[in-house]
């Protein structure tokens, strides 16, 4: 018997649920910087979040984690939240807002099969910023396999894509 169990293609991740120190400072990252749209809130315990009118795509806690401090970048937990643009202009528009607030990265790299930004949320949590090339742009191992990669991403090239 073949107890392989493959999930089913099409299948997503639906939305990331973080606890943070301070829900309006939170807002203000997601919202107010990023762009999302502030669906619904629990009085002043959590609020949902999303692109496009989605019910929420993140959700926003302090439940158990009201003015804590941020948790050790050595310890197990979320490495970061990955955060998919539909098209490398839009990945554009998103860094020269941040690079206009003065919103500093942790990183920029290009993976062979996306491009991301690297960024923290005000409670440290790690955020990427990424738009995937076409499948078909995927660079391949000689075996068929995806060859994934971290080399820099030309920054100066990237805002090329709003001219």
């Amino acid at each position: 018997m073949n107890d392989k169990y493959v999930i089913p293609e099409g299948s997503t991740i639906g939305h990331v649920h973080l606890k943070v120190s301070n829900l309006k400072q939170s807002l203000d990252f997601y919202c107010g910087l990023l762009g999302y749209e502030l669906m619904t809130t629990y009085g002043d315990q959590a609020a949902f979040i999303a692109a496009g009118g989605y019910h929420h795509h993140i959700g926003l806690n302090v439940w158990h984690s009201k003015n804590a401090p941020p948790a050790d970048k050595h310890s197990v937990g979320l490495f970061h939240t990955a955060i998919v643009y539909p098209t490398r202009k839009d990945l554009a528009e998103i860094f020269k807002r941040l690079k206009e607030k003065g919103y500093p990265l942790t990183g920029a790299a290009d993976h062979g099969v996306s491009e991301a930004l690297y960024l923290d949320d005000p409670d440290e949590n790690g955020v990427e910023l990424y738009w995937d090339r076409p499948r078909e742009q995927w660079p391949k191992n000689a075996d068929g396999s995806i060859h994934m990669y971290t080399r820099p991403l030309d920054l100066d090239t990237l805002l090329e894509e709003l001219l």
